[in-house]
């Protein structure tokens, strides 16, 4: 019998069991379906490339057929692994924009606001720059400066300072606009997973269980309350119990899966796969959002090509030398190394895109790079807050199945227009000199693309996800809300979803910073709850006595 059962050892399950097992008295088990993140492949930030093909440590999920993305079936990894997709990611240190939680606040979830979460980013966060009003030096997760700027990324941001934007130093202090080098989640040159940072101190403790290679299949739910779990390890179903809580935190896909293999969702949904209600809550699996996100692709014109390539053997044995003597060069890139944030309209009172820089010719994720000799430089571009809201439903009741995801990109009509806008801002940049003496032949979308109606027609059919999908167990008190804003699901006791999925709406940004921090918060205020309760408690036996 555990107190705590955390299912998911992403960003924020490894935060939670952190946090929980600092407490002798407290038993916790974490469950990962992931093997653990023992891999070089994890840990050597260009290990991305790798993270991508891995069947073993990426879910590697599909999208249905996208309506109005010429039906295509998108691909979207999830990490699967100690870490979740913080030993996957490009590693950004992004937090979104201010405002972004104070939205959450207003809809009515109390303690998000951003004067009330910033906190809980400066206690995550080891700044390798320092502290201030917005960074933290005592925390976990170490923020770094990249130990490489490739000159395609001084390129970049030279000529984005000739389009007219601002150069700035940090995204996460007082104003997000403007373009720069990506800080990332990286010590001495080596990703710093939120398994690396919290779960690694946190092993030792007797009082924390981890068990990996385990797909949770079931919440048991007995009288409305939330008593443990199932899981399938080995070919062998277990099963383990909780006195206290059971917490999701296997994400944006799993988390609703998992809660409607319970049998918490939609009552109809549910029963057609013969599941057994055992509580009617129609938002499961709603509110999905992701980050749409759209290239331009750009030949690289230089004899000898300074980008990242397969083909480019020198530097590729430098950059092992490199990595291994000083921690340093090509081997510890994010591939993203620099980007920004910008507005399409000068009207708007924050920026509505947000661009990430590759020095590297990219397509279909990078899934196809080491079959290409193509040199050149790529440029992305998203619709930081998109209108149009997908859905995720299971396709049988079997566990081990996906679900079926839709994310239904561009349903919305405004999103379409912003991705038009955000293709113009980045071909903006590359045809400014800063790219002059690089400049070859642009690959995507191609000089005959031109018209609106063109680019449209290219968005349909080459925009992909930036791996951002949240919102499916959203946080709130309307009828389409999963959790409080104490993260508890509504109608049950005992259980709470702890991960991306909360997120009302998507923050303006990457997310792996925000769901480490709902993972801070989460803790406390699960912490702060027990207390509440054995203090009654005891008081309900003082009066009895």
């Amino acid at each position: 019998m555990y107190d705590f059962i955390i299912v998911g050892a992403g960003s924020a399950g490894c935060v939670l069991a952190n946090r929980l097992s600092s407490d002798p008295s407290l038993k916790v088990c974490l469950i990962e379906a992931g093997p653990k993140d023992s891999s070089p492949v994890v840990h050597v930030p260009l290990g991305i490339i790798g993270m991508m093909h891995s069947k073993k440590m990426n879910w590697r999920y599909y999208t249905d057929k996208e309506p109005n993305l010429q039906s295509r079936q998108l691909f979207w990894p999830r990490g699967k692994t100690l870490g979740g997709s913080s030993s996957s990611n490009a590693m950004c240190y992004i937090r979104g924009h201010a405002s972004d939680y104070d939205e959450w606040s207003a809809l009515g979830n109390k303690g998000w606001s951003y004067d009330e979460v910033l906190p809980y980013f400066r206690k995550s966060e080891t700044q390798e720059r320092g502290g201030d009003d917005y960074h933290g030096v005592d925390g976990p997760l170490h923020v770094s400066d990249l130990r490489i700027n490739n000159p395609l990324s001084d390129a970049f941001l030279k000529a984005a300072a000739q389009a007219g934007h601002n150069i700035t130093t940090d995204f996460n202090g007082k104003e997000q606009q403007g373009v720069g080098y990506y800080q990332v989640t990286q010590k001495n040159g080596q990703r710093c997973s939120s398994a690396v940072a919290y779960l690694r101190p946190a092993e030792p403790r007797s009082n924390l269980t981890v068990i990996t290679d385990a797909t949770t299949t079931k919440v048991l739910i007995e009288e409305g309350k939330a008593t443990g779990v199932e899981y399938l390890k080995g070919g062998q179903q277990h099963q383990v119990l909780a006195s206290k809580e059971v917490i999701l935190s296997g994400g944006a896909i799993n988390s609703p899966q998992l809660l409607m293999l319970s049998g918490v969702g939609d009552q109809q949904e549910l029963e057609a796969h013969g599941i057994e209600v055992k509580h009617h809550l129609p938002g499961v699996g709603k509110n999905l959002q992701d980050h749409l996100d759209v290239l331009v692709v750009t030949r690289e014109r230089t004899f000898h090509s300074v980008g990242f390539s397969p083909v480019a053997l020198t530097r590729a044995i430098k950059g092992i030398f490199d990595y291994l003597l000083f921690r340093k060069g090509n081997f510890t890139t994010n591939i993203a190394e620099a980007g920004g944030f910008a507005k399409t309209s000068p009207e708007l009172d924050k920026p509505d895109v947000q661009f990430h820089f590759s020095p590297c010719y990219l397509d279909n994720h990078g899934l196809n790079l080491w079959q290409t000799v193509k040199h050149g430089y790529s440029l992305h571009a998203c619709n930081l807050r998109p209108k149009s809201r997908g859905s995720l439903e299971l396709v049988s009741a079997d566990p081990l199945e996906p679900p079926r995801i839709t994310a239904n990109y561009l349903s919305h009509p405004e999103d379409m227009e912003v991705m038009l806008k955000a293709i113009k801002l980045s071909r903006q940049i590359l045809k400014q000199a800063g790219f002059d003496h690089y400049r070859g032949k642009e690959v995507f979308p191609g000089k005959e693309v031109q018209t609106d109606t063109q680019l449209e027609e290219f968005i349909r059919r080459k925009a992909e996800s930036i791996y951002h999908p949240v919102g499916t167990c959203k946080m709130g008190n309307d009828d389409q809300a999963v959790v409080d804003d104490r993260l508890r699901v509504h109608g049950l006791k005992g259980l709470r979803v702890v991960d991306a999925s909360i997120m009302p709406t998507l923050v303006g940004g990457n997310t792996n910073a925000p769901t480490i921090m709902i993972g801070e918060k989460a803790a406390d205020m699960i912490l702060d709850d027990i207390s509440i309760s054995e203090t009654n408690i005891s008081k309900l036996k003082d009066c009895v006595a």
